[in-house]
């Protein structure tokens, strides 16, 4: 059986073996590193990532958001459906008003690695 990288053995002349070992049972396993793809998809939307980056400011209703960020109401509510559906935001309610804020710290601490990396 072939594996993924296509590579025969007798390429390995230089191989690390017990390297390779020690990085394959650090590895993740498959489930996990999907899921992780899955976050960082995700941030892949400009939209979502704006978001994410206002309610990094300050919990908002749905209306606010869209007015923030000169979209529709119906844009912003399909984005958040995703960024929930994610765990990235939570919401609360307020009698008629659904709030939306960042699910947790984790949401902030990716925000601002990611605005630090880029703007080295």
């Amino acid at each position: 059986m072939e594996d993924r990288y296509h590579v025969e053995c007798c390429d390995f002349i230089h191989a690390h073996e017990e390297l390779v070992e020690k990085v394959r049972q650090e590895m993740p396993g498959e489930d996990l590193l999907y899921d992780l793809t899955e976050l960082f998809r995700i941030f892949g939307d400009s939209t979502r990532v704006r978001i994410l980056y206002v309610l990094f400011e300050s919990e908002m209703c749905v209306c606010d958001i869209a007015l923030l960020l000169g979209m529709t109401q119906s844009a912003i509510s399909h984005q958040l459906r995703a960024l929930k559906n994610a765990r990235l935001v939570k919401a609360r309610r307020e009698g008629k008003t659904v709030f939306y804020s960042l699910a947790d710290d984790h949401v902030k601490t990716i925000i601002n690695q990611g605005l630090e990396h880029v703007s080295e």
